[in-house]
């Protein structure tokens, strides 16, 4: 089904996701630690990784960090810490997920699998060639990328979709359901958190522009150009 990498020094915690995963049918592929799964990764591809935070040699941040230099695998973190400061950072670094230990091996598998869904079905959409510009950012939705004066930004997966729906949809109140729904997906296993730091990361990229993104106390956002 899926070819996953799981990352941690904890044999006990590698042997329970494999177990988990490969009764699922999936095929999986074990380091301990960050230098490892970093070579691995320069090898083959993986369909998903899940990676802890701390371990030695390599901490999941960096391994992370240089995965992402030539790989966009959707990548699942794992910590015995559940502190907002971890995930905020684990989000900048374009992490899909984070799960805090102790953790159900049965939901971690049904979010592995929710994420591959997602990733299966924005790969699968096929857009006219469509570019807005507003003021100094150009938003390039078939290319899927995005422009401050003429400068490329770099975001994770998870902004580019959250700015492409407010764009799409821009003028128009969004709750913070919606939002959630249809940029995570119905089977989204976070919490509200989860869309406040994406906001809060997403104003951060778009700088001075960071004013078209509008907050409806009680309600969401509105994407206001």
């Amino acid at each position: 089904m899926y070819k996953i990498l799981v990352v941690d020094d904890e044999e006990k915690i590698r042997e329970l996701i494999k177990k988990y995963a490969v009764f699922e049918g999936n095929e999986v592929v074990t380091a301990s630690d960050g230098m490892e799964a970093i070579e691995l990764c320069q090898k083959e591809d993986f369909d998903i990784i899940i990676m802890d935070i701390m371990m030695p040699e390599l901490d999941g941040f960096s391994a992370c960090k240089e995965i992402r230099k030539s790989k966009d695998t959707p990548i699942i973190m794992l910590s015995a810490r559940g502190e907002d400061y971890d995930k905020i950072h684990g989000f900048e670094l374009g992490i899909d997920d984070y799960v805090v230990k102790p953790f159900s091996p049965k939901v971690l598998m049904m979010r592995i699998n929710a994420i591959m869904k997602r990733v299966a079905g924005s790969s699968s959409e096929s857009h006219k060639k469509d570019i807005v510009h507003i003021e100094g950012l150009t938003i390039d939705f078939t290319g899927r990328l995005v422009y401050i004066d003429n400068e490329k930004i770099d975001m994770s997966p998870k902004e580019y979709d959250l700015l492409f729906y407010m764009v799409r949809n821009r003028g128009i109140a969004l709750t913070r359901e919606k939002l959630i729904s249809n940029v995570w997906g119905y089977d989204f296993f976070g919490d509200d958190r989860t869309l406040d730091t994406h906001i809060k990361l997403l104003r951060k990229r778009l700088g001075e522009y960071a004013r078209y993104i509008v907050t409806l106390r009680g309600v969401g956002y509105r994407f206001e150009a």
